[in-house]
């Protein structure tokens, strides 16, 4: 009798366990702040070409960084997506990701644009110039970011708070070029010319300008670059109202940042989680990035979209943006004691 329960047992183990050499099918776990309409369709074509599966969670960049943390090493997650250098290297300073090597990316995206340690990878570009009205301000009144301090702009320039992390990215890069001394007291004197108290996004910086609240806006390009491509016309008719005027040509150049792809430290599927984030920094991954979502490739010598090109070449700061993260605690004091809200 016993040895028969072990045989049916034995039959049964075996019929559950599937065909010999039957494996589960490829997958990859990928945790993205960007929305699903701007990451999906490079997912597939990700499928398609490897047939590995992308299980896809979306959320906002601060929650799943939060998410993360609080399911550690249990996390499901192989792969973090998210947008600001700042944000990678609060992920990097939390332990939610760990490094890793890719002669791929180290071959595809320049250094500046990746962690010194190989945590984190920028797969696309960010440019944050001045905006400016068309008939309101020649742009031969513009010059840098150091000259929106100047009292010609007293009530004129429409930016979001200081609690947004392009912004406080913004003055990293400043207190890197500027020391802290110097970029305080251009601080003090650039809050005293906001038009108005700092509210909403981007956008709402652009269409405030449009409507004639400033004559600046401080505005990341791609959110532009949705407005034009707007179905609500009210949002493509203030986007055409305003031209990009690219600052600091003369010396360190724009300031930019990325967004960009982490492995996290709960990776199970790390071969094809390192796969994935090789595969989006493929020319046609980044040419698709510049296409869809206006932002600008993070690798060298791809096509741009003809609305990218339309606000001409201009030179980019080339500070490592590991200094972003490393800065913004004394950026975010510092944009306190300035009396930015």
């Amino acid at each position: 009798m016993n040895k028969l329960r072990i045989v049916f047992w034995a039959i049964a183990i075996f019929l559950m366990a599937g065909p010999i050499g039957a494996s589960a099918a490829e997958e990859v776990n990928l945790y993205s702040a960007r929305k699903e309409k701007l990451i999906k369709p490079l997912l597939d074509q990700f499928s398609a070409q490897t047939g590995i599966m992308v299980n896809l969670v979306t959320g906002k960049a601060d929650a799943l960084l939060k998410k993360l943390k609080s399911e550690g090493i249990n996390s499901p997650a192989d792969v973090l997506l998210t947008t600001d250098a700042g944000r990678l290297h609060r992920a990097k300073v939390a332990g939610v990701i760990q490094p890793f090597h890719s002669a791929v990316l180290k071959n595809a995206i320049p250094p500046q644009y990746r962690d010194t340690e190989g945590h984190w990878y920028g797969l696309s570009l960010r440019a944050r110039p001045i905006m400016y009205v068309k008939g309101r301000v020649n742009p031969s009144e513009l010059s840098s970011y150091e000259a929106l301090a100047d009292k010609k702009w007293k009530n004129r320039i429409c930016i979001r708070s200081s609690s947004n992390i392009y912004n406080q990215s913004l003055i990293a890069s400043m207190i890197s070029a500027n020391g802290i001394k110097k970029t305080e007291a251009w601080a003090k004197k650039f809050v005293k010319n906001f038009a108005r108290p700092p509210k909403g996004g981007d956008r709402d910086q652009i269409k405030g300008a449009a409507s004639g609240q400033c004559d600046i806006a401080i505005a990341n390009t791609y959110y532009l670059a949705g407005m034009l491509k707007a179905k609500d016309k009210k949002q493509r008719a203030a986007a055409n109202k305003v031209a990009v005027f690219w600052p600091n040509q003369s010396d360190r150049g724009s300031h930019v940042n990325i967004s960009g792809a982490a492995l996290t430290i709960s990776a199970k599927n790390r071969a094809n989680a390192i796969q994935l984030i090789e595969f989006l920094s493929t020319p046609k991954s980044q040419e698709w990035y510049a296409e869809t979502n206006g932002e600008y490739p993070a690798r060298k010598g791809v096509k741009m979209s003809d609305t990218l090109n339309s606000w001409g070449k201009f030179k980019a700061d080339d500070l490592n943006l590991v200094n972003l993260g490393k800065l913004n605690p004394k950026a975010v004091m510092l944009m306190d004691r300035a009396g930015w809200k």
